[in-house]
């Protein structure tokens, strides 16, 4: 389909709407993680409706010594990806349209959920993520906007911040896009050498070390409470391999409904792995987090919750995610 570059908010304002303008937010160097959010948007819009994707290299989000001036500007390649991906404008502003005057002196602050994990690693990154997030909505007016869940610190500031400042627009996100061997897509994995490449898998493979044991732990409570006597319960738990736990079946059955540090612990164990590597892993922060306000849950949580890694590569910076639900229904 053909899509139409725009520079200004007043080209995309004049614009005729139909149907519902769904809008998809980049800093461009589009990937396939970001044409996934295209087809999301275009299905949610629907054939009536219109894609509007931004791109913009935000300067309030780049702290000192962060890549803004090494950041990938690929407007061209960008067209044709959100093109295929069924996108109808690219809104591709200046600086001076998004901040006319220079930097804004008010601005959104992302308050103590903003400083924890991703906010502490990069103070001021979220008040510059939001204030541009808040400009860009109202430059767009959409009446959808979508995210992706591997930023999941931002994708949950985001809602927080259109929930608690009355904006009227639907928040929707997008499942992580994975390569096969499940590095999650990013557009600075580009940065890295092939052997920093293998490196950066011990992200995702700790993420999936902790999500496996969760899954484990789940399980195994799960038939303890199916099994009603002690004897079988334990010959149950015996049937699949945790013989440990099996020696007291009925503490099992009553305890907490997943073990945070158990998930944590199994995590950790790659991540100290990647870390003997060459190039080796040097990690930032292993967490696992309350969506709701990004502070660590105990062993007695219950519900879902974030596990997030942060790393460096040689120079460039990953982070990871995913999402755990503790305590099934008994």
């Amino acid at each position: 389909m053909t899509t139409t570059l725009l520079r200004t908010a007043a080209e995309l304002h004049a614009r005729v709407r139909t149907g519902r303008r769904a809008v998809v937010m980049t800093m461009g160097a589009l990937h396939e993680g970001h044409a996934t959010l295209i087809r999301t948007a275009r299905r949610i819009a629907g054939p009536d409706g219109e894609v509007v994707v931004t791109v913009f290299v935000n300067p309030l989000q780049f702290g000192a010594g962060e890549d803004l001036d090494r950041y990938p500007r690929t407007l061209d390649a960008d067209l044709e990806v959100a093109g295929r991906a069924g996108a109808d404008v690219v809104f591709a502003p200046a600086v001076d349209e998004v901040y006319p005057g220079g930097e804004p002196q008010v601005r959104i602050t992302a308050g103590p959920m903003g400083e924890r994990l991703e906010g502490a690693s990069r103070p001021g990154h979220f008040d510059g993520m939001l204030t541009v997030v808040a400009k860009l909505l109202h430059l767009t007016r959409p009446d959808v906007a979508l995210y992706g869940q591997k930023d999941a610190q931002q994708l949950a500031l985001i809602r927080r911040m259109v929930r608690d400042l009355n904006f009227d627009v639907e928040i929707v996100g997008v499942p992580t896009v994975r390569e096969e061997d499940g590095l999650a897509l990013s557009s600075r994995n580009r940065y890295l050498s092939p052997k920093e490449r293998r490196t950066a898998l011990a992200l995702s493979q700790a993420l999936f070390a902790g999500a496996d044991r969760h899954a484990a732990q789940e399980a195994l409570r799960a038939r303890a409470r199916e099994v009603p006597a002690t004897r079988a319960r334990a010959e149950a738990l015996s049937a699949i391999g945790e013989s440990r736990a099996a020696a007291d079946a009925h503490a099992v059955a009553k305890a907490a409904p997943g073990s945070a540090a158990a998930v944590r612990a199994a995590a950790r164990l790659v991540l100290d792995e990647g870390a003997r590597l060459t190039p080796p892993l040097e990690l930032d922060y292993l967490a696992l987090v309350d969506p709701d306000d990004f502070t660590e849950i105990g062993d007695d949580f219950t519900g879902e919750a974030v596990l997030a890694v942060a790393a460096r590569v040689g120079a460039t910076r990953l982070i990871d995610n995913i999402t755990l639900t503790f305590g099934a229904a008994s």
